[in-house]
């Protein structure tokens, strides 16, 4: 059986609804743009969406085609993004990581100190900050495309443009070339590129495209 990557991408709803929805989009169609087979969806589980409620959005990246294409969950992701830091307080976010996974947090706390917000921290074999908000000025760019709405703002005109240049970066899922191709903001990817902190552990489950 193919590898499958699993991404999960945790965010609050309504207000970050797009921010989330354009992370998942720009690291799918990053993939994509490489001959990747890419999954990229809302987790019907939290819905219905409510204002400042945790959701998760996901992404799947294989080699190969993706046979199991009616599971909604990410029941073992390799990759967790956390795109609002205080999500970490009290909610298992890495539920299901199997032990060598990687953490990308949106925060602009050291990473020593936001270790201490999660419990089974044990399982990571890295964990990455990225200030995005403070990259891109901006903490909710808009509600567009929100239920069916038409997107006027573009893919990653927001903190997603930073966090994924970020998951380029340390992940070597994707790359910078085809995030900027894809992005709105690139010079605001290419911040979170540059500017992301990288702490490792041990071996990982995710190949780091950086040694840092």
């Amino acid at each position: 059986m193919a590898k499958i990557n699993e991404i999960t991408i945790w965010t609050r709803g309504v207000t970050m609804d797009k921010e989330g929805r354009d992370i998942a989009n720009a690291i799918g169609n990053a993939a994509k743009m490489d001959g990747k087979f890419v999954q990229a969806f809302d987790n019907y589980e939290d819905l219905p969406d409510r204002v400042l409620v945790t959701t998760r959005k996901y992404v799947r990246i294989s080699d190969e085609e993706i046979e199991h294409k009616y599971v909604y969950t990410n029941d073992h992701p390799d990759v967790v993004i956390v795109a609002e830091p205080t999500i970490v307080k009290g909610i298992n976010i890495l539920r299901g990581m199997m032990e060598g996974g990687l953490l990308i947090i949106n925060t602009n706390r050291t990473i020593d100190y936001m270790l201490q917000f999660i419990p089974n921290a044990d399982v990571l074999g890295a964990i990455a900050t990225v200030d995005a908000e403070g990259i891109s000025g901006i903490k909710t760019v808009d509600f567009s495309g929100s239920e069916g709405g038409v997107d006027v703002a573009g893919l990653g005109a927001g903190i997603a443009a930073p966090i994924a240049g970020a998951m380029a970066r340390v992940s070597g899922m994707i790359s910078k070339d085809n995030l900027a191709k894809i992005v709105e903001d690139v010079a605001g990817m290419e911040k979170g590129y540059n500017e992301v902190k990288l702490q490792k552990f041990r071996k990982s489950r995710v190949e780091y495209s950086w040694g840092g």
